[in-house]
């Protein structure tokens, strides 16, 4: 018996780090799974290891009507939807004045845009039947969860783009929770602090993702790397493990009280890498 037994799970970017991990996580616990990620093949292959149901959505979230497939998928898999992770995304980091109109807007479309429209798009799933529950007199609650940063909260050098779209999720988090909590959907954020994953391994000229057919630079500057024992009371980064488990509270019965806010999982960290 899992806490989650019976919920089925969105999980955006769930075949490699802190989204594979929550996905394990959920899985391990109960729920059906839709696994997303760029890379098909990398997505399947997530899809055959984590044990449980699980589903596969393959493709940019960004391009077209991606947003409402992925809804459409977990809909023709799974019949319903109770969670959804809105964690897909990455870093292109440069200073502000040597950054791009689309380097800005990137950062943007993925961590802010894509969470908009996957919640719009799920959004009959998620009302419609908690206007019935409601009409019936019961408490059923759904969860969302939306992947923010400390970079978004306190800011952080070279990240203008990706700090301003995570602090733009927290209005959203806080904006859809003022409309939704009629509906029992809790709607809450996390913000992570340095978790090891590619995006914060070395900067590494193997280290690259490919996007849209451009090839994207992932890391930090070592230099950076070394700080965060210094930063970190906790003394050390973070796992993936360890980040989704603040996911998971999240998704949890242990969470239908906790409503709009947005959880540090930053091993005590309250400034930015640099600040």
């Amino acid at each position: 018996m899992g806490v989650l037994d019976g919920k089925s799970a969105i999980v955006t970017g769930s075949a490699r780090g802190i989204g594979r991990a929550t996905a394990e996580l959920l899985a391990s616990e109960g729920a059906q799974v839709l696994i997303n990620d760029l890379d098909g093949d990398i997505a399947e292959q997530a899809s055959t290891e984590i044990s449980g149901e699980t589903a596969v959505f393959s493709g940019d979230l960004t391009k077209g009507d991606a947003p409402e497939q992925l809804v459409r998928t977990a809909i023709d898999s799974f019949g319903k939807i109770d969670i959804i992770v809105n964690n897909a995304g990455y870093t292109i980091d440069a200073p502000i004045h040597k950054m791009s109109d689309v380097q800005f807007q990137a950062m943007l479309d993925i961590h802010l845009i894509v969470p908009f429209k996957v919640i719009r798009a799920a959004a009959p799933h998620l009302r419609e039947p908690a206007k019935q529950e409601r009409e019936e007199g019961r408490e059923v609650f759904r969860k969302i969860v939306n992947v923010s940063s400390v970079s978004g909260t306190m800011g952080n050098a070279g990240q203008a783009n990706y700090s301003s779209a995570k602090a733009g999720i927290t209005g959203l988090t806080k904006t859809l929770a003022k409309e939704w909590g009629q509906f029992k959907i809790n709607v809450n954020a996390v913000a992570f602090g340095f978790i090891e994953t590619r995006l914060t391994a070395p900067k590494v000229d193997d280290n690259v993702m490919e996007i849209s057919g451009e090839t994207v630079q992932l890391g930090i500057p070592e230099q950076l790397r070394q700080m965060a024992s210094m930063l970190i009371p906790l003394g050390r980064p973070g796992t993936p493990a360890e980040a989704a488990g603040g996911i998971f509270f999240l998704c949890s019965p242990w969470s239908n009280y906790v409503h709009g806010q947005v959880l540090n999982i930053t091993g005590g960290q309250f400034t930015g890498m640099t600040s």
